[in-house]
């Protein structure tokens, strides 16, 4: 790769993956290349092998993902998700507060705070999810750059989940992002991490469902607090990240014995309990499958006395 890192400018990168990738369905296999950047370790897919973006305003994407075009079967993909969005955030108040969907979809996430928030705004592209978003209530953008034109330094919060991963420019994504919070306002992202427990536990079956055409980027804590930390010119400043698992330990089962996917199924003999205890480990050893950041916009003050100095 000889592009300069959108993130931090460095032409310096390292190949760590040159094998097969998911292209939407995991049956669906193109030959791929992963580069590293030597200046702030994010991890990028060849720019060539990218779903582009205009896909996403389209059926275009929901046809490579094999997922079903419907919105009920957005929600059938969506829905069981939210329990883990809604806990990455908690204690947070959004009850009374204004907010930013960024990446609404057909819009799981939104449907479970609109109760609660005085308002959510919807940022999708994906045409076909925009009629049913503004026939229960939301008012819908394309783009973070179009809502900015009402919006800017308005929102409460900004939620944007498994989105990150998919633009074109990250550090540009965060930068809007951030544009959209008042002062004060907090920011969550999250994001696939590639710290994921079966990277390590099979490096030579995993990475080629893990690796796919419609992620061009690849984060682990370090890589995404850069990128905040660039695109918030000290705007505003990390919270936290937070490590959640969104898959029981049969699946972590299925895939040492089946080298492939089988779902979140329930094997015999493991129940709940065992789950937790799997979920706790890797959440602590930051080995989930996702990650979780969350930041708040920096309250500006203006200092002054009596001499107007």
């Amino acid at each position: 790769m000889s592009n300069s890192c959108e993130i931090c400018g460095t032409s310096n990168w390292s190949k760590i993956y040159s094998k097969t990738i998911r292209n939407g369905a995991f049956a669906n296999q193109v030959s791929g290349e992963i580069s590293r950047c030597g200046g702030c370790s994010v991890d990028r897919l060849d720019e060539n092998m990218c779903i582009q973006e205009e896909a996403y305003e389209t059926e275009e994407y929901r046809d490579i993902l094999e997922q079903g075009l419907a919105l009920e079967d957005f929600f059938i993909q969506g829905d069981p998700n939210q329990i883990y969005n809604l806990s990455a955030f908690w204690p947070l108040n959004i009850r009374g507060k204004l907010i930013a969907d960024i990446g609404t979809g057909g819009g799981s996430f939104s449907d479970h705070i609109a109760s609660l928030a005085k308002k959510v705004v919807a940022i999708e592209p994906t045409k076909m999810y925009q009629d049913s978003l503004k026939d229960r209530g939301y008012q819908v953008f394309d783009y973070t750059a179009d809502a900015l034109t009402e919006y800017r330094n308005s929102m409460d919060f900004v939620f944007s989940f498994q989105v990150i991963e998919h633009v074109l420019n990250p550090k540009l994504f965060l930068e809007e992002a951030l544009e959209l919070l008042k002062p004060g306002g907090k920011l969550i992202i999250a994001t696939p991490n590639r710290n994921d427990i079966l990277m390590k536990l099979l490096p030579d079956n995993f990475p080629a469902f893990f690796y796919r055409t419609q992620h061009r980027w690849y984060f682990d804590e370090d890589s995404l607090s850069f990128c905040l930390k660039e695109a918030a010119k000290g705007q505003a400043e990390l919270l936290s990240i937070k490590y959640l698992h969104t898959f029981g330990i049969s699946n972590a089962l299925a895939w040492l014995r089946e080298k492939c996917p089988k779902g979140n199924l329930r094997l015999d003999g493991i129940n709940p309990v065992a789950d937790k205890l799997w979920s706790s480990y890797l959440e602590s050893s930051q080995q989930t499958d996702t990650l979780y950041l969350l930041a708040k916009k920096i309250t500006k003050i203006i200092f002054s006395d009596t001499n107007g100095r």
